[in-house]
């Protein structure tokens, strides 16, 4: 590289941009005193070059002939007082925290930390070079050449199912995938992915992390990896790891997203905006901590030193600051609006609402999301707890947010293990309406899920007792000691047919109490051919085969996985099981009907007695569609359909109960058996057994039909 000279430049946007004939750079600090922008041919620094001006609180200056592909990182000056909250040090490169890519990866050395490592005091200040051991940043170029039909697609929230999964591990053994591309951003828009997405039925896929990660120390030392990816350090980079062209990862991000789109998928983040991999005070100095410590993290008032821990993870990200809410903002923007991402999952939702004085539904940042007009298009979903004071806030954020509902997850469990009564799981059922009803918010704003990547899967779930987190390196003592199974009575791998029967049945439950509940289904990627984790309830450490899909399918994962593709088509088929406003069971006086009613064993309406009563394992729910509350119909929203559920462990003979909206009842699926007989039809009043632990699900039909 030749010599450069810097001009002025603009103090916004900020980060790094390419004009055409040169880079602007522009990056925020309200306490350094100086900011040199540095640049690299390869890991080689070439120049350092000081932004020269200085505008409200944003250093900048702009580079002729600087253009897409250089690598650069900034240095900056300031003060060294810890105590004080200051932890600036011009010996550490630091990463942009508006860097559109990455390259490289943290080689972890006692350089990267902004004190003397070895001594293990954070008052210490070290002077030594830190750029051999970083990523850098890397200019790009911004265009992108968008399909018409790559744009957001905006899929109604009644009619959304969502997929979570992970970017690697989703591909990464598909024997059908080209070696090079499995594991990547280009293996997850193949067509081989498509098309199995496609055939399940799933409308929205939701990544896992992928804004850029690091790999914490202490995992790397036990050949360990943050497989997740839960420890951001770039709120703008899609992680380079998962390019099979790492040169070209935000280009082969966006051709995933545009192939995704082209099929008719929505694209959701997994965001985390609530931490950074720079940890706590004695965490490495990579980029927030060096650029402008107070500013961007939450340190206690009088201990400016330390870091407020509200995640777990030894920093918070402080969501009170201005231009921190800025940042958030405009990284949500971009994603949503250059990169046409159409909703995102916020990682501990309650810390990016909680002030200085606990969680706030109108706080600055839940205020600047409601009167944003490009956010208000795309879904924002809350995950919303976190280890802070007050952190459980289920129900807790404004309209226009929906929110994991653990609630469902431990109550749907609780009841196939025969420990819940009909009084707590009929609010899970219907969208849980004691939580969610208010203020114009409707069902959809329960994001229901029996398992997530937290956890375990599925098949662990019912078939392991207890969780086998021994690989994890910690004794099996991390994870959710909680995070219960339904007490098989044998865990793990068995040749008894009885248990593996049930075992398979208790799955069917479980998808079709998901996907059959009225709020937004939310399935775990491989739960629906029973993937397995071999019983590890916290397989964020597992980039291996104990989190890599395996893809050669048994009889039983392809029984399981026709059986979820039915689930699916009939949740689509029937609009009276995706009702986007709450389910009551009120009385229509002008129809005669009720939306839901509830049903005991001998087909008569569930009385007050046996509500709470803990013996009561089976009953049925009667939805009638011809209820609407609304003058729109649709097409199939006349008919009414019963589910009937049996929690205990033994036969319950079931009366079926009349429905005016038909003349006889069809069996649809009944999770005893592996297919419903063919146009199997009963009679109102006829008594159909139940076997334990079952579910069925009928749909009325005409007379004659």
């Amino acid at each position: 590289m030749g010599d450069f000279v810097i001009e002025e430049g603009l103090p916004y946007p900020l980060g790094a941009h390419w004009s055409g004939n040169g880079t602007n750079f522009a990056v925020f600090s309200a306490n350094a005193t100086k900011v040199e922008v540095c640049l690299f041919d390869g890991d080689r620094e070439t120049h350092r070059l000081e932004l020269p001006e200085y505008t409200d609180q944003v250093f900048h200056g702009f580079i002729p002939d600087v253009g897409p592909g250089t690598f650069y990182g900034y240095r900056v000056y300031g003060s060294y007082q810890p105590d004080a909250g200051h932890r600036f040090n011009p010996n550490k490169l630091l990463l942009d925290p508006y860097a559109r890519a990455h390259a490289g990866s943290l080689k972890w050395d006692p350089a990267v930390y902004g004190y003397k490592m070895e001594s293990g005091d954070d008052l210490t200040f070290d002077d030594r070079d830190s750029a051999p051991f970083m990523p850098k940043c890397v200019v790009v170029d911004p265009d992108f050449d968008w399909t018409q039909e790559a744009h957001r697609q905006n899929v109604h929230w009644d009619e959304t199912i969502i997929y979570e999964t992970h970017v690697k591990g989703f591909t990464k053994k598909h024997p059908d995938i080209p070696e090079n591309l499995r594991g990547t951003y280009a293996g997850c828009g193949s067509g081989v992915i498509i098309d199995y997405l496609k055939s399940l039925g799933v409308t929205s896929i939701e990544l896992l992390p992928i804004h850029s990660f690091i790999n914490d120390s202490n995992l790397l030392k036990k050949g360990l990896t943050n497989y997740w990816g839960y420890n951001s350090i770039g709120f703008f980079a899609p992680d380079p790891r998962y390019a099979a062209d790492v040169p070209n990862s935000l280009r082969e991000f966006k051709e995933m997203v545009s192939k995704l789109h082209g099929a008719g998928f929505e694209v959701i983040l997994d965001v985390v905006y609530n931490h950074t991999a720079e940890g706590s005070e004695l965490g490495p100095t990579l980029s927030f901590k060096g650029i402008d410590n107070a500013s961007y993290y939450r340190l206690p008032p009088d201990k400016k030193r330390f870091y407020i821990n509200d995640t777990g993870t030894g920093n918070t990200v402080n969501l009170s600051h201005p231009r921190v809410i800025q940042m958030v903002m405009d990284s949500l923007r971009y994603w949503a609006g250059h990169m046409h991402i159409d909703g995102f999952r916020f990682d501990l939702g309650t810390i990016l609402a909680r002030e200085v004085y606990g969680f706030d539904e109108q706080s600055g940042f839940l205020k600047a999301m409601d009167q944003d007009p490009l956010l208000a298009t795309v879904k924002l979903i809350a995950e919303p707890w976190d280890c802070g004071p007050g952190g459980y806030q289920v129900g807790g954020f404004p309209p226009g947010w929906s929110e994991w509902n653990d609630k469902f997850r431990d109550t749907i469990r609780d009841y196939w293990r025969g420990e819940a009564s009909p009084a707590a799981l009929a609010p899970r059922l219907l969208g849980s309406a004691d939580v969610f009803n208010r203020e114009g918010r409707r069902s959809w704003s329960s994001i229901n899920f029996v398992t997530a990547h937290d956890g375990f899967t599925l098949n662990d779930w019912a078939s392991y007792n207890e969780k086998h987190n021994e690989a994890n390196g910690e004794n099996n003592k991390d994870g959710n000691s909680n995070n219960r199974s339904w007490n098989c009575g044998v865990e793990g791998p068995t040749d008894n047919k009885d248990v593996l029967a049930l075992r398979e049945r208790q799955k069917r439950n479980m998808l079709a109490t998901l996907l059959l509940s009225q709020g937004t289904p939310m399935m775990l990627g491989g739960d629906e051919f029973g993937r397995t984790q071999r019983g590890n309830n916290n397989a964020y450490c597992q980039d291996s085969d104990i989190s890599w899909f395996d893809w050669n399918f048994d009889d039983k994962a392809k029984h399981l996985l026709a059986f979820t593709k039915d689930l699916i088509r009939l949740r689509r088929s029937h609009p009276i099981l995706r009702r986007s406003r709450f389910l009551t069971g009120k009385h229509d006086e002008q129809l005669d009907i009720r939306d839901v009613t509830w049903l005991n064993a001998g087909g008569g309406e569930m009385q007050l007695s046996e509500w709470n009563n803990g013996w009561i394992k089976c009953f049925g729910i009667l939805l009638d569609g011809r209820c609407r509350k609304t003058a729109i119909a649709r097409h199939g929203e006349d008919d009414s359909v019963l589910i009937v559920m049996n929690s205990y462990e033994g036969p319950v003979d079931f009366k079926l109960p009349h429905t005016s909206a038909g003349a006889r009842w069809s069996l649809l699926f009944d999770t005893n058996i592996a297919d419903a007989p063919p146009d199997a039809r009963f009679d109102f009043d006829s008594v159909y057994q139940v076997t334990g632990r079952s579910l069925l699900l009928f749909s009325s039909v005409e007379a004659g039909k």
